[in-house]
């Protein structure tokens, strides 16, 4: 090989790695220094959990893989993650482009406190083991030190209202039970132990103090309140009440088929009395932490018409759509994942249980689109998001924030 031709090559190659390895940021960036980066902390709604898939099948996985198998990794290596199963997706709605950079910390299946059994799930704390696995607030510290982060983005609270119990408990009692004799899971007392006034209280406590702890991590890292913002996000509604379902509840493939194995009355509660109730004590959270530079981005409504089961959308042999890059795909299917049992018991399975009723790869994109908007241009605004139309706009589904 000449020497002209293996420089050629060099110089391709390191064009390649250019752009598959995060460039860090320079040594002389920190608090007002650089460009500017939105970080994201909290749990699997903001982190990019269902990030890898864009619609769901039933008869080929291909269909709906949008990212593929390397869809959670993130370590500084690109060949695996930073933190197993915290499921940091390449479509998570940190990375908002147009010149801001974007490091997402989150973590699925975190709550506001760190964590340490089979698997570590950093909390919005200070979290230190002194063996590198920090908590979210601690790693938040150490990273805006380093770079001007005008914004953190947080989700977070629906795991310490057990979220992935309550979502087992209401499928489990729709496997379980026939339909002449329902037994819901609204009243059963492992889920409405959740919702006492004394535990929504707590949960509101333990929510505000996270809040406190992101500020205080930027305190430690050089920052004045004044200088970043913090917008906290609603959670959004991953189905819809009875009267949206496209599959009937007597039987079972609402479950089999569909993947969302809920009775029509606890639909119904899930939406009028579970979600409210989570999403008003992250507000009142966001009231009671007493920060001054904080914004709420509602996502109660974001996904309607796009939820999973719902008769305004379907699987792709549902709608007769080849795969998630078929034109009209963003429109006509789901873009909440579906309840996964059976299809994740194998070890060559695609699936995780733990991607059941997330955001997917739609929604994701769709989030990013209103993180965008929030952030500005450097000027962070609260507002609702919704579908704002059809098709995709600079490879996103349109959204509108209001």
């Amino acid at each position: 090989m000449s020497r002209r031709v293996l420089l050629a090559a060099l110089t391709g190659l390191g064009v390649l790695l250019l752009g598959l390895t995060p460039v860090p940021p320079a040594a002389a960036d920190g608090p007002g220094v650089g460009a500017p980066w939105v970080v994201t902390l909290g749990d699997s709604y903001i982190s990019g959990e269902a990030g890898r898939w864009a619609g769901s099948s039933n008869a080929s996985s291909a269909r709906a893989d949008a990212l593929g198998a390397t869809a959670y990794f993130d370590n500084a290596s690109g060949n695996g993650e930073a933190i197993t199963r915290c499921h940091r997706s390449r479509s998570a709605q940190a990375h908002i482009g147009g010149g801001v950079q974007s490091l997402n910390l989150a973590c699925s299946g975190a709550t506001t406190a760190t964590t340490t059994g089979d698997n570590f799930k950093p909390g919005l704390d200070f979290y230190d083991d002194g063996a590198g696995r920090v908590g979210q607030a601690r790693a938040l510290q150490q990273a805006a030190a380093t770079r001007n982060v005008t914004m953190v983005v947080v989700s977070i609270g629906g795991n310490d209202f057990n979220f992935a119990s309550i979502v087992q408990s209401c499928v489990v009692n729709f496997l379980y039970s026939p339909s002449w004799w329902k037994d819901y899971c609204y009243d059963d007392s492992s889920v409405t132990a959740n919702f006492t006034a004394a535990n929504v209280s707590a949960v509101r406590t333990r929510i505000a103090a996270a809040l406190q702890n992101v500020r205080t991590a930027m305190r430690n890292a050089g920052y004045t309140d004044s200088s970043w913002t913090l917008l906290v996000q609603t959670y959004p509604s991953p189905i819809p009440r009875a009267s949206g379902f496209r599959y009937a509840q007597s039987g079972y493939p609402r479950q089999s088929t569909g993947g969302c194995g809920f009775w029509d009355a606890d639909a119904n509660w899930a939406n009028d009395t579970a979600l409210p109730t989570i999403n008003n004590t992250v507000r009142a959270a966001a009231t009671a932490s007493g920060l001054a530079n904080i914004k709420v981005l509602d996502l109660a409504a974001a996904f309607n018409g796009r939820r999973l089961c719902e008769n305004t959308v379907g699987l792709y042999e549902e709608r007769g759509i080849a795969n998630w890059t078929s034109p009209g795909a963003v429109d006509q299917t789901e873009w909440i994942n579906q309840i996964r049992t059976v299809s994740t018991c194998c070890s060559n399975s695609p699936y995780y249980i733990q991607e059941s009723l997330h955001p997917n790869y739609w929604a994701q994109l769709a989030t990013r689109s209103c993180v965008r908007m929030a952030y500005n241009g450097g000027a962070p605004r609260s507002g609702t998001c919704s579908i704002a139309g059809t098709g995709l706009t600079g490879g996103e589904p349109r959204m509108r924030l209001q």
